[in-house]
């Protein structure tokens, strides 16, 4: 792996699990329910100058890391409810690269992001711990991708997308000292 893969996919890209027991899945589960935390301690203190300082090379800022946190996890809630209540929903993808760009994401304090961040995976949370096995299988339709995702694999790939953003940010923390 390059370094621009590196910093791109710090910790590797996403594999999706073959099988994913009911210990992995309260892993998975107590990810959404620590990772608002988590990444608050990370940032919470950090300049505006810090904050805009792109995570590597042609990448977003953290400021713009932390928006699409917000908007990617608010996004996958929302999927996640849909697919409990309707029969293999067909999902709306969004341009996640042009939403970073939008004046919320590059221009105010993060910490409504933070706030969007917390609230939303304190329901997450909830629900999770509510769903039975069987709920898990509920699935949802992914137009660009033509494939179906069960809410495990979608989970399994949260989680990931937690752990991925999270190392960015520590990473460059690490790699200027701060």
């Amino acid at each position: 792996m390059t370094n621009l893969e590196e910093k791109k996919f710090p910790i590797g890209p996403f594999i999706a699990p073959q099988n994913i027991c009911d210990i992995e899945l309260d892993g998975y589960i107590k990810v959404i329910k620590n990772f608002p935390g988590k990444l608050k301690n990370l940032v919470e203190n950090w300049s505006d100058d810090e904050l805009d300082t792109p995570y590597r090379e042609e990448g977003w800022t953290v400021r713009q890391l932390i928006n699409h946190i917000a908007d990617s996890h608010i996004n996958s809630f929302i999927r996640f409810k849909l697919a409990l209540t309707e029969d293999n929903p067909i999902i709306k993808p969004y341009d996640e690269a042009k939403w970073a760009e939008l004046q919320d994401s590059i221009s105010i304090s993060i910490k409504p992001a933070l706030r969007i961040i917390k609230g939303t995976h304190q329901r997450w949370y909830v629900l999770l711990k509510s769903l039975t096995n069987k709920q898990f299988e509920r699935t949802f339709r992914h137009p660009e991708h033509q494939e179906d995702h069960d809410l495990r694999y979608y989970l399994a790939m949260y989680v990931w997308h937690c752990n991925h953003h999270f190392a960015h940010i520590d990473n460059l923390k690490k790699e200027k000292g701060w």
